[in-house]
């Protein structure tokens, strides 16, 4: 029985293959698009791809159109050709608005975007992409059943864009460019008050702020020294049990010894 099972899924198998080479030789698109909706529904999705090319102009317009740019764009989508599933999902819902497949459409191109965003310390164009992209579809469809996704995706894409933000500012510190540092923490804290490195953001813009003054020439350390007190400050007012304080305690001491000079 297992070998008569075997023997006809082989020819089964067989058969479609056949089927398959003879659509993309056939200029009969009714037939093409026939094999193209098979080999989609059994998860053939390159081979779909590749008959959805061929028929895409033939079908602009005509009444299966919906149906085949809509298999079109999920076959581009399961093959992970993201950049491909993100402009075909958007031409299908603008092209198709009133379709029961649209608000998937816009949200499965949306996250077609946020899955192409790379890593956090790459360029991160195609994560601001993604990002303009999710927030649209959160707006146009507000009671989405997507809803929790999209902002879940979105979430993930902002905290890439924090993280390489703060990486930034920290890599200045690490150089020794203080002056930078403190000018990246600030425009850091500023572009994301919430974000979860705030802590961390308020200690390295203390140590830089710290390393400049006590580095400095006399003529130009009392302001400095001021500016890291008050970075030290900041950094009590937001989080007085941080797991910076000992360092910070230490470094402050320092400071408040060298104002002291100043008061003389």
């Amino acid at each position: 029985m297992k070998k008569i099972i075997s023997v006809l899924f082989v020819v089964v198998l067989f058969c479609s293959c056949s089927d398959y080479q003879k659509a993309l030789k056939k200029d009969d698109v009714a037939a093409k698009f026939e094999v193209a909706t098979k080999m989609y529904e059994a998860g053939k999705y390159t081979k779909a791809i590749r008959l959805f090319e061929q028929l895409a102009t033939s079908y602009r317009g005509k009444p299966q159109a919906e149906k085949l740019f809509y298999m079109f764009s999920q076959s581009y989508y399961k093959t992970k050709q993201y950049y491909l599933a993100g402009y075909q999902f958007e031409s299908f819902a603008s092209g198709y608005p009133r379709s029961e497949k649209v608000e998937e459409a816009a949200f499965l191109g949306a996250k077609s975007y946020s899955m192409l965003s790379p890593v956090y310390s790459l360029d991160q164009t195609d994560t601001n992409k993604a990002i303009d992209k999710l927030q649209a579809f959160i707006d146009n469809y507000p009671n989405s059943e997507y809803l929790v996704e999209a902002n879940a995706s979105l979430k993930v894409l902002t905290n890439k864009l924090e993280k390489k933000a703060y990486e930034n500012a920290k890599g200045y510190n690490t150089i020794s460019d203080f002056k930078s540092a403190i000018v990246a923490f600030d425009n850091f804290i500023g572009d994301y008050p919430g974000t979860e490195f705030k802590e961390d953001a308020l200690y390295y813009k203390f140590d830089s702020a710290y390393q400049l003054a006590i580095n400095s020439i006399s003529t130009k350390m009392e302001d400095r020294l001021k500016v890291a007190k008050t970075a030290y400050t900041n950094l009590m007012k937001y989080k007085s049990d941080t797991h910076y304080k000992l360092k910070a305690d230490e470094m402050n001491e320092r400071v408040e010894k060298e104002l002291q000079n100043f008061t003389k």
